[in-house]
């Protein structure tokens, strides 16, 4: 048996007490980067910035962390503050914002890019060159700047980016020419612009549509001085049996962000979903300043109330455009008045039973047009009704569909013969038959 001297136990006892730990810091360093950089993330960024300094392991993970959420480090949601704007420290704390994006592992995407400041187009221009080519897939930025500036060129051919919120404090900041802007932007998803300054940019008109953004899901514009008119492609790619409560809600706040719209169009999705879910139509709010409206329908029975929805919802409305989508496999009770007397069809009778409600609709509806009409029940029962209540009506197109039967002309003029004779309300009124050539 070997015996310990007692020099040798003091030793042991010794580089126990100053080396138990270790197994621990062991078990954490050791640890998968994606799991430190989770853990990480529950710190503000400069105790993040602060771990570098304890081995080349955490400098790697620094240079290597994927959210770099510089907001915390500034708290005050204020960057118009004067004392800060003066400040040395200020200008420091966007030095140090470059050095971090320039001495990034080249080879560790960037998840998030978040910060607020008071600087320079092209200092701006510059922080965002660095995160673009950093692969960077979100960019939060709030800036105010002593002039106008132009929109980022830097954000526009990125593949990565996916969510873009843009921030802009007075004076604000312009979009470039819609020959710019359209070449981009096709992985983005969310896109949010504040303070934009669209004056005599009519080319812009069309930016947000399905072209120039084919992944879009989420737009918010905020103060965008200058804007009248805005086209918008938004698809309800959605089957309304199968509408969860959130994304009802979705079409509900989507429809409600557009309560102060003065033209409007809306695909025949959207008119089903109103119609079959009457849950969401309380909270709705209306569109008082709306004067165009277009709709684009099956016009099927199961339509009716969505229709009726929003004719009550747009109680100044001047113009109303229905395209009637014709599904030839759908089969449609053509009007017939020698078959049955149309005040007790179900059809009139709705309408009429919607009276009171719409009276603040037909008070000021002037022009009605009604595409792809094909003299069937429903319509021609919706026409009748607008020309018996709409006191101030001035003009109805009525567009038959190319592809109505030729033979069936005869029918055809005797159910415009019945229209002509209809009670009209407005002594101003007159009806426009027109044949579609498309």
């Amino acid at each position: 048996m070997v015996m310990e001297t007692r020099s040798t136990k003091r030793k042991k006892l010794w580089f126990a007490s100053n080396h138990e730990g270790d197994n621990d810091l062991d078990r954490i360093t050791d640890l998968p980067d994606a799991i430190l950089h989770h853990i990480l993330l529950l710190l503000p960024l400069k105790s993040i910035a602060q771990t570098s300094v304890l081995s080349q392991r955490w400098r790697s993970l620094w240079s290597s962390f994927p959210d770099l959420d510089f907001n915390t480090m500034n708290p005050s949601k204020d960057i118009c503050s004067t004392p800060m704007l003066k400040s040395k420290r200020w200008w420091s704390s966007m030095d140090f914002i470059a050095n971090v994006l320039a001495l990034r592992d080249k080879h560790s995407d960037l998840r998030a890019l978040r910060f607020r400041a008071h600087l320079s187009f092209s200092h701006l221009n510059g922080l965002i060159r660095r995160a673009i080519r950093c692969n960077v897939q979100e960019l939060d930025v709030e800036v105010a700047t002593g002039d106008y500036f132009n929109f980022p060129r830097g954000v526009i051919m990125s593949e990565s980016l996916r969510v873009l919120k843009l921030r802009s404090r007075y004076p604000g900041f312009r979009l470039l020419p819609s020959s710019v802007m359209n070449i981009g932007f096709q992985s983005l998803h969310t896109l949010s612009l504040s303070l934009v300054i669209l004056y005599e940019q009519s080319s812009l008109l069309d930016l947000f549509t399905e072209s120039s953004f084919p992944c879009l899901k989420n737009l918010n514009l905020d103060a965008c001085f200058g804007m009248k008119h805005l086209k918008a492609s938004v698809g309800f790619s959605l089957l309304h049996e199968n509408l969860s409560v959130e994304k009802l809600q979705s079409v509900c706040n989507f429809l409600s962000g557009l309560s102060h719209v003065h033209s409007l169009t809306l695909e025949s999705q959207c008119v089903e979903i109103l119609s079959n879910k009457n849950d969401i139509i309380n909270l709705l709010h209306p569109f008082n300043n709306l004067k165009v409206l277009e709709l684009h329908t099956g016009f099927e029975k199961n339509n009716v109330p969505g229709l009726a929805f929003l004719f009550r919802s747009s109680p100044t409305l001047h113009t109303l455009i229905l395209k009637i989508i014709n599904d030839l496999k759908i089969e449609r009770r053509q009007w017939n008045r020698d078959l049955w007397d149309l005040s007790t069809s179900a059809e009139e009778q709705y309408w009429e039973s919607q009276l009171q409600t719409l009276r603040p609709f037909l008070d000021h509806l002037k022009v009605v047009k009604i595409h792809g009409f094909l003299e069937c029940e429903n319509e021609v029962s919706l026409a009748k009704f607008l020309l018996k209540h709409g006191k101030d009506l001035q003009e109805m197109t009525l567009c038959a569909a190319k592809f109505c039967n030729s033979k069936d002309s005869l029918r055809r003029q005797k159910v415009r013969s019945q229209i002509m004779g209809f009670s009209w309300a407005s002594s101003n009124a007159k009806i426009v038959f027109l044949l579609s050539s498309s």
